[in-house]
């Protein structure tokens, strides 16, 4: 069984990554996660009848409640953390564009979290994050960033035409 520090540092836990824009965060502890979707059904009034029939419309998003929880142990956790809360952020604007083209959509990210979102990394979007710095905690004097502060997320799944998923891959690999 893993530690979960070693000499006093956190230990990263790589089966457990963000990747934005190609540049990995490797969770040092583990993240708060949900996991929800839904299917839409639409009612069918029946004439006679004392309530009415479902059928199945479509399936809605799936999505991914990730709060990261950054903590400041080692000297140069500070810069980091405040660097992983910038690569945070940027994935929720768009990326500059080339030939004209003002911009491109943001980035599409990976999850994964061991095997309980999958057993691949899961093609995400970032659909909005939150920060509150909290006050009961010490700060570095320089970067005015605090040693403890967590970042909520929403993630929404990206699938391609040829990944979407029916039942039976959610069975067999959980995407």
């Amino acid at each position: 069984m893993p530690k979960a520090t070693n000499n006093g540092s956190l230990t990263k836990i790589s089966q457990c990554v963000v990747t934005i824009s190609g540049q990995p965060i490797i969770l040092n502890n583990l993240p708060d996660i949900s996991d929800s979707k839904s299917a839409v059904y639409n009612n069918e009034s029946i004439i006679g009848r004392s309530f009415p029939m479902y059928t199945y419309a479509h399936s809605g998003d799936r999505t991914i409640n990730f709060q990261f929880h950054f903590f400041a142990v080692d000297s140069g956790d500070v810069r980091t953390n405040l660097g992983y809360l910038r690569l945070i952020q940027s994935a929720a604007y768009p990326q500059k564009g080339s030939g004209g083209i003002p911009y491109t959509p943001p980035t599409v990210c990976t999850i994964q979290c061991g095997q309980l979102l999958g057993d691949q990394p899961l093609c995400v979007i970032l659909q909005s994050y939150s920060v509150k710095f909290p006050t009961d905690v010490a700060w570095d004097e320089n970067l005015m960033v605090p040693f403890r502060f967590d970042v909520d997320t929403s993630w929404l799944t990206a699938y391609t035409s040829t990944e979407l998923p029916n039942a039976d891959r959610i069975i067999s690999s959980g995407r």
